[in-house]
């Protein structure tokens, strides 16, 4: 399949499934365009596709703020002439009980996993629409299927991204296309720092079998890498040896 490089937006992509994307499409011959709020991290993986031959720059990118994306977006046109590609990939993750009423968590996840990803798109349908074609890819999670205990909310968020995404394809009339991918249990350190004690045992025995980031990340390739006429929908990757 010959390959057309394209200009690549990433949320969080300073580490986990935002890193290996950035990684995987610079290879690829996709030119990258990095956001994430670690700058440190941001700066030391650009420099490293460089390094390797590909092309990455970096913007301090919080998604929770709506002009902020809208100037991350500016900008990536700015140095790359155009934007085909969004990756919405930035997420949180801190799960708990209901009934532990961590409101200020549940308030964090909803403003990262649902208004960040609706930041994106309004900061870069425009653009793209303006181009005459461009291409959304959401990450969601195997959590946009099914609901578990103490990940209600976050559940609630990736059946949220899953049902914009829905909505926006079928308000694209075919010139936007729109992918969600939906990783099962992944490496990454979205339950590095789980504050609710319940969670972060449940989690290690959840998490006993992941796949490698860079499986998400070529997931997220396919679907980029696909002919213009052809519209990859929904991608549910999980590890085979795992029933969730």
């Amino acid at each position: 399949m010959t390959r057309i490089a394209k200009a690549v937006l990433i949320t969080g992509a300073s580490s986990g499934i935002g890193a290996a994307a950035a990684r995987r499409l610079a290879a690829d011959g996709h030119r990258v365009y990095l956001g994430a709020r670690r700058t440190d991290r941001l700066e030391a993986l650009a420099g490293e596709i460089v390094a390797a031959g590909g092309s990455a720059a970096f913007r301090r990118l919080d998604v929770t703020d709506a002009a902020d994306v809208h100037a991350f977006a500016e900008a990536a046109r700015a140095e790359l002439g155009r934007i085909d590609v969004l990756v919405n990939n930035a997420g949180v993750m801190p799960l708990s009980r209901l009934d532990a009423a961590r409101t200020d968590e549940w308030d964090r996840m909803i403003d990262v996993n649902v208004r960040g990803v609706l930041h994106g798109i309004a900061a870069t349908l425009p653009v793209m629409r303006a181009q005459g074609g461009g291409h959304i890819v959401n990450i969601a999670s195997v959590g946009a299927y099914e609901v578990s205990p103490t990940a209600v909310v976050y559940c609630a968020t990736k059946y949220a991204v899953r049902a914009i995404s829905e909505g926006l394809r079928q308000e694209s009339d075919g010139t936007i296309r729109v992918t969600v991918v939906s990783p099962g249990v992944t490496e990454s350190e979205l339950v590095d720092h789980l504050a609710d004690a319940e969670a972060r045992r449940i989690m290690k025995a959840y998490r006993a079998v992941a796949l490698p980031a860079e499986t998400i990340a070529g997931a997220i390739a396919y679907a980029v890498a696909q002919p213009p006429e052809a519209d990859v929908n929904e991608i549910v990757v999980r590890p085979a040896a795992s029933a969730q």
